[in-house]
C-alpha cells in the first residue's frame, strides 16, 4: 500500500470513529438527562379556582392539587412560586421557574416560545356584566368599558375579535381577574372578559351579582408550559397526566373544584 493510500485509510478511520463517538455522545447525553430533585412552578396566586390563597393564606386550587400529585408520582419535590403573570415566559426562560402551571392556555404564539404538556382541561372566554345591567349581548357593550387580566388569553380573544374590541370605549387591564370583577361590581367598568373557569367560580362566590351575556368569545385548552429543551420532563409529565386520567384522579379533582368533570382525557 503506497503512502497516499495509507493516509486516506487513516483519515477514513478517524472520520468514522468520530462519527461513531459523536452519535454515542448524543445517545449518552439523552440517557444522562433526568428530572431535577425539585421543580419550581410559576403561577399567579390570585387565579381561583386554579391557584389562589385561601383565608389562611395557603395556596390551594385545582392546579395546585394536580401539580402536587404529579410531583409525587414523578418522585420530585415541588415548590410554588408566585410570579408576574404578564412576564411568565421570561421567568421560565431565565430559569426562575421550571414550569408554568396555572390555567395556562395553549396558543400558537406561546407555542413558538415554550413547550407544552398535552392539554388537560377545556376553557372558554366569557363576557360578564352586573346582574342588574340592561346589557344583554356583546353589541350592548359598544362605547362601554370592560376589564380583563393583563397577559391572559382574554387579550388574545380580543385580538381575534377586533370588531368588538374596536367598538369599546376602553379595555382596562388588571393584574388579576379578581380585581377586574371588583371594579365591575362597584360600577367602574361595564363588563369583564374572563376565562370561564375563573368567571364561573367567582360568580358562585358572588351569587346574584353577575350574569354571562356571551360565552362564544373563544374556546381554549389548558396545558403546562416548560422550556423547549426540557424534553425528558415533558415526556414524563405527559405520562403522569395520562395515568391520572386513566385512574380517575383528574375527574375527582375536577368534581372537587368545579362540581363537574371539565378535564380533557390525556392520551
Amino acid at each position: 500500500m503506497n503512502l497516499k493510500k495509507v493516509i486516506l485509510a487513516g483519515t477514513l478511520a478517524v472520520t468514522t470513529a468520530a462519527m461513531i463517538t459523536g452519535c454515542g455522545g448524543q445517545d449518552k447525553k439523552a440517557a444522562d438527562q433526568k428530572l431535577p430533585d425539585k421543580i419550581v412552578i410559576g403561577l399567579d396566586d390570585n387565579f381561583p379556582p386554579m391557584g389562589f390563597r385561601n383565608e389562611s393564606g395557603e395556596l390551594v386550587g385545582f392546579d395546585i392539587d394536580l401539580a402536587k400529585e404529579a410531583a409525587k408520582r414523578l418522585g420530585v419535590e415541588v415548590e410554588f412560586k408566585p410570579i408576574d403573570w404578564d412576564s411568565k415566559e421570561a421567568a421560565l426562560q431565565s430559569k426562575q421557574v421550571d414550569l408554568l402551571w396555572n390555567g395556562l392556555t395553549i396558543t400558537k404564539d406561546r407555542s413558538e416560545k415554550i413547550a407544552f404538556s398535552k392539554p388537560y382541561m377545556k376553557n372558554a372566554q366569557l363576557l360578564v356584566v352586573r346582574a342588574d345591567s340592561p346589557i344583554t349581548d356583546r353589541a350592548g357593550l359598544a362605547g362601554k368599558i370592560i376589564g380583563t387580566q393583563e397577559g391572559s388569553s382574554s387579550i388574545d380573544a380580543l385580538d381575534k375579535n377586533k370588531e368588538f374590541e374596536n367598538s369599546l370605549q376602553e379595555v382596562k387591564k388588571y393584574g388579576d381577574f379578581v380585581n377586574a370583577f371588583m371594579d365591575l361590581e362597584i360600577g367602574r367598568t361595564d363588563g369583564v372578559l374572563v376565562d370561564s373557569v375563573v368567571g364561573r367560580y367567582y360568580m358562585t362566590k358572588k351569587e346574584g351579582k353577575f350574569k354571562v351575556i356571551d360565552d362564544k368569545m373563544g374556546d381554549e385548552q389548558f396545558g403546562v408550559g416548560m422550556r423547549k429543551d426540557d424534553k425528558v420532563l415533558q415526556d414524563k409529565l405527559n405520562d403522569v397526566l395520562k395515568q391520572m386520567t386513566e385512574d380517575g384522579t383528574m375527574t375527582k379533582l375536577s368534581d372537587k373544584w368545579f362540581g363537574e368533570d371539565i378535564t380533557i382525557p390525556v392520551k
